[in-house]
């Protein structure tokens, strides 16, 4: 079997490589934090202390950061990963980053024969956990097809979109839509509550009806527990809208929607509440709604 590394042992990053590894696959795991690699170590990975040791002899190279200036650094920066690999390796980027910086990433390590893919995820902690997150992939098909057993193990499908950026392109516009979602579910919930509803009986409706979302489900009951347990940070979520805001304005295309979420996004985060749940700024629209909402019983 091929020999992996994976880097960034992120919520996200922890559960892949766990994965990895439950698949048989020999995998080598880095992170900046080196006791965020314990949990691996303890399941059967190596563990490298610099990424020129991580990447010597691997075949696949896979990481998921939490930005592009992560990303940066590790390829670009001080990390040196860039430096460090060879011909003849494949490097596949798993972070949301915007599609310039994966076409600066591929441009990159083609320099050094060394073949790329772009490959964000949908999902959040518990899909990374579970191998069941959904993976959109860009750069070249065969190469694609070739890592698609790999990507497998992470994921409940998988989604070619195109040339280099594109599966970083995808993402973002996916993550508008959950955006999107999260802010109308906020709105809806507040507004039932506001017109006396039952809010288990708001997403019952929720649930049957041809606009479900699993989104809906999910959320929607944390909402009712107030459980704001962190699957993917509020922090990260205002980061994503960053990114997209700024891929739609490169192709000046419109997303007014997307700019009142962003500001509920950004009042969430300037509160305290960054490390929370994305579903976290919906309690921004409860403060400006007036509604106080209780633990459900």
């Amino acid at each position: 079997m091929q020999k992996i590394t994976y880097m960034g042992m992120g919520i996200m990053g922890r559960g892949m490589a766990a994965n990895l590894l439950k698949a048989g696959y020999p995998l080598t795991v880095w992170n900046r934090t080196a006791a965020r690699c314990q949990p691996l170590v303890d399941q059967g990975a190596t563990q490298a202390t610099t990424v020129a040791d991580a990447v010597a002899d691997a075949d696949v190279i896979m990481y998921c950061l939490s930005d592009d200036a992560a990303m940066e650094e590790l390829v670009f920066g001080e990390w040196g990963l860039l430096e460090a690999v060879h011909a003849g390796q494949t490097v596949i980027d798993m972070t949301t980053v915007l599609r310039d910086a994966s076409l600066k990433e591929a441009a990159a390590f083609a320099k050094k024969g060394v073949r790329f893919l772009d490959a964000p995820v949908f999902g959040s902690k518990n899909e990374a956990a579970n191998g069941g997150l959904w993976i959109v992939v860009g750069g070249e098909r065969a190469l694609y097809d070739e890592m698609k057993p790999i990507l497998d193990v992470l994921s409940e499908t998988t989604h070619y979109m195109g040339a280099s950026g594109q599966g970083s392109a995808m993402k973002l516009v996916g993550n508008l839509v959950v955006a999107s979602q999260l802010e109308a579910l906020g709105e809806a919930m507040i507004l039932a509550t506001k017109a006396g509803l039952d809010p288990e009986d708001v997403l019952g409706v929720l649930h049957v009806t041809d606009f479900k979302s699993p989104i809906f489900d999910g959320v929607g009951a944390a909402l009712i527990d107030r459980d704001f347990s962190t699957y993917f940070a509020l922090k990260l979520m205002l980061k994503d809208a960053n990114l997209i805001s700024q891929f739609a304005q490169d192709l000046n295309s419109p997303i007014p929607a997307l700019a009142v979420i962003r500001e509920n996004i950004k009042a969430g985060v300037n509160k305290g509440w960054g490390e929370e749940n994305a579903s976290a700024f919906i309690k921004n629209l409860e403060e400006e709604a007036g509604v106080e909402v209780k633990r459900n019983a």
